[in-house]
């Protein structure tokens, strides 16, 4: 069993003292070493609650979430991206826009080897909006991937039977 110490900069996990930002703070993002970096394999977050602002209305956006990244030499600790995410909660940009930071402040901290946002927000207005980014490590067959998972990301939609 892996014994996660202070090297990992892990203080969320088990804090029974857990402070809830309501405004965007990707400081609370927090990270451990990966155990296996000679490995290529897929991290895979599905956050079905997720929630924004509309910079216009103020009005409530909610969204399910799908970050998935092959880890280089960090993973993002899940409570931590769970606490960065709820503090979009009151935070007013519009969902490109929510995706693109998210995808960005994850790049900065992890430095993975591919990572990929793809935001399904419920509609409003009777249209629903669905921003997919993505990035590969430059020079490198991840960057490759990443232009090909772009150009070819949604070619079999989902059949929406809940929206």
């Amino acid at each position: 069993m892996r014994n996660i110490d202070s090297e990992d900069n892990v203080t969320l996990l088990g804090s029974n003292n857990t402070q809830y930002n309501y405004e965007y703070d990707p400081s609370v993002l927090e990270t451990f070493e990966n155990l296996h970096p000679d490995q290529d394999y897929v991290v895979k977050f599905n956050c079905p609650e997720f929630t924004s602002l509309c910079p216009k209305t103020g009005q409530p956006d909610f969204a399910t979430l799908y970050i998935s990244y092959i880890p280089n030499q960090k993973l993002v600790e899940s409570k931590s991206l769970k606490l960065y995410l709820f503090s979009f909660r009151n935070h007013g940009d519009f969902h490109e826009d929510c995706i693109n930071i998210i995808l960005k402040d994850l790049r900065k901290i992890l430095d993975p080897k591919y990572i990929e946002v793809w935001g399904k927000f419920l509609p409003r207005g009777g249209i629903s909006i669905d921003p997919y980014v993505n990035y590969g490590m430059k020079d490198t067959e991840w960057n490759k991937m990443a232009k090909n998972r772009l150009f070819n990301h949604d070619l079999d939609p989902e059949n929406i039977n809940n929206r």
